[in-house]
């Protein structure tokens, strides 16, 4: 830090603070929303298969996690200001890497690299938001700053949906430049360090514990991304990464209760209301980016969408958070955060439910309700939920506990896209198989519908035996389309069930009536 830097007077208006620090934390939202639209295209464009494509959201999230834990220390050793602006920049060029990717690989690598730069951009975001504020304003500066985030995912579908069908998904990508250019000139402005931030001598960094972190997570990683195309455990190399995952792990909790000065503080665990709500946070991860990944798939991979009409029709989420958030913001310090708690995840499972009921006929607003109710729903969870896990910690833990809490909820945002994929691939086989069944040549039914077919076929200017083999052929497709939709089916009442299961865990919470703790947006 300069001298001039030291002593540069605080700015005088927060709210250019304000503008400054959601420039990047919005850039970091509205990425995932877009790359979500564009998997489709990415798969294509690099000659992957639609899973394979997931890996570009899972990786990103891996990597924000093992920077989360670690940002506080970052920002004290190197300023909070110069640390945010690197992050900025490394998620900037990253977002250029992957953009210009050549092969998923490549991608992949580029995603990591970004997650690693956009991890620690939520946090200091808010950090620096809350201390340039005076204490009566900072209810309203979070309720902002809040909205600000969940605008991301109603723009990030439309937005990418329009660039990847107007331009190309790369455009996705190269749209965060000017973005990260303008958060950097705003942040080297009129961002201040505090004196406290300034004046911090945070020791030497965990560096085992980071690499522990780093290790396990990784393993994690390749097992959810590798583990369906490999048939899980039956796999010999998934044993040994297991392995080396669970050793990496216990090591990691020893050397962290143990250590002087560890990564993370694990004894924050000892607070009931911490521990429970890092459980429903991880659980809620898990379903809303298991949603997030599955509606603009189905649009574009059964309905045949185009990424745009995709991005239309998935984009009321963010309308529906962007609803609850002044409601939210009031009522948290009303009443018992556990009703509100409670209220989202039934409405998110009762949206759940409604996407249940989807077949090859819906149009592109048919589910514009649920869709809505599920923003609606995600937005009575998250804040209420941080509010509450915060509540009973000591102003000198929320640091700490936030870096664990967000963990917490990428940890189960990469595992709920693996699983809802895992579902996805084995439930179509077994609804293939049960509908192959009930296809019995023998049938009268399947015997008139294939002369029916045949017979059209042969119309159309077909020998008896190609319009046979036609029939037989585009009978084969409806049933691998009807088995694929049952199995997103499947998925979607599998998220309803998840959400139901935590309304017994939210009641194990203390009662609280919004105290301190960070408003955190979901995303």
């Amino acid at each position: 830090m300069t001298e001039q830097e030291s002593s540069a007077p605080a700015v005088s208006n927060p709210w250019l603070v304000a503008i400054a620090v959601m420039l990047a934390t919005f850039m970091e939202v509205l990425d995932t929303s877009i790359a979500a639209v564009a998997l489709p295209y990415i798969a294509g464009s690099l000659s992957a298969t639609n899973d394979e494509a997931t890996w570009v959201l899972t990786s990103y999230l891996v990597a924000n996690a093992i920077v989360l834990p670690a940002s506080t220390w970052f920002s004290l050793r190197f300023g909070r200001k110069r640390f945010l602006i690197a992050c900025i920049v490394i998620f900037t060029v990253s977002s250029f890497a992957c953009g210009a990717a050549t092969s998923l690989a490549v991608i992949l690598i580029a995603r990591a690299i970004q997650g690693a730069g956009g991890g620690a951009l939520q946090p200091l975001s808010q950090s620096i938001l809350l201390e340039s504020f005076p204490p009566q304003k900072r209810g309203i500066a979070m309720a902002v700053f809040a909205l600000g985030v969940v605008v991301a995912p109603v723009l990030g579908p439309t937005l990418g949906g329009w660039l990847t069908d107007s331009y190309s998904w790369r455009w996705a990508f190269y749209i965060n430049i000017p973005v990260g250019v303008f958060a950097v000139f705003m942040i080297s402005r009129y961002v201040q360090d505090p004196d406290y931030v300034r004046e911090a001598k945070p020791g030497k960094l965990d560096g085992i514990g980071l690499g522990l972190l780093a290790i396990w997570l990784g393993c994690m990683q390749i097992i959810l991304d590798k583990g369906q195309e490999d048939d899980w455990f039956s796999a010999t190399w998934i044993r040994w990464a297991a392995l080396v995952l669970v050793i990496c792990l216990v090591g990691f909790l020893i050397r962290e209760f143990r250590h002087k000065n560890p990564l993370v503080d694990l004894r924050v665990f000892r607070h009931r209301n911490f521990t429970l709500g890092c459980i429903l946070i991880g659980l809620f991860g898990a379903a809303i980016y298991g949603l997030v990944t599955l509606l603009p798939l189905f649009y574009q991979e059964i309905m045949g969408y185009t990424a745009l009409a995709a991005g239309w029709a998935v984009s009321p989420r963010g309308v529906g958070a962007i609803i609850a958030m002044p409601m939210i913001g009031y009522l948290t310090a009303k009443i018992d955060n556990r009703y509100l708690i409670m209220f989202g995840f039934v409405l998110f499972a009762i949206a759940s439910l409604w996407f249940g009921e989807v077949n090859l006929s819906i149009g592109q607003w048919t589910f514009l309700w649920a869709i809505i109710i599920s923003g609606f729903g995600s937005g009575c969870v998250f804040v209420p939920l941080s509010t509450t896990t915060m509540a009973f910690l000591k102003n000198e833990e929320i640091g700490n506990a936030s870096g664990l809490y967000n963990l917490l909820r990428n940890i189960g945002g990469s595992i709920g896209i693996s699983v809802v994929n895992t579902i996805v691939a084995r439930h179509e086989q077994l609804h293939r198989s049960e509908l192959v069944h009930s296809l019995n040549p023998g049938r009268v039914e399947v015997q008139g519908t294939i002369r029916g077919m045949q017979g059209y076929l042969s119309a159309q200017g077909a020998s008896p035996t190609q319009a046979l083999h036609r029939a037989y052929g585009l009978l084969a497709q409806d049933v691998n389309v009807q088995a694929r939709m049952w199995s997103y089916v499947d998925d979607f009442r599998y998220m309803a069930l998840v959400c139901f299961g935590c309304i017994p865990i939210v009641f194990a919470l203390k009662k609280s009536v919004g105290r301190k703790g960070a408003i955190g947006a979901g995303h």
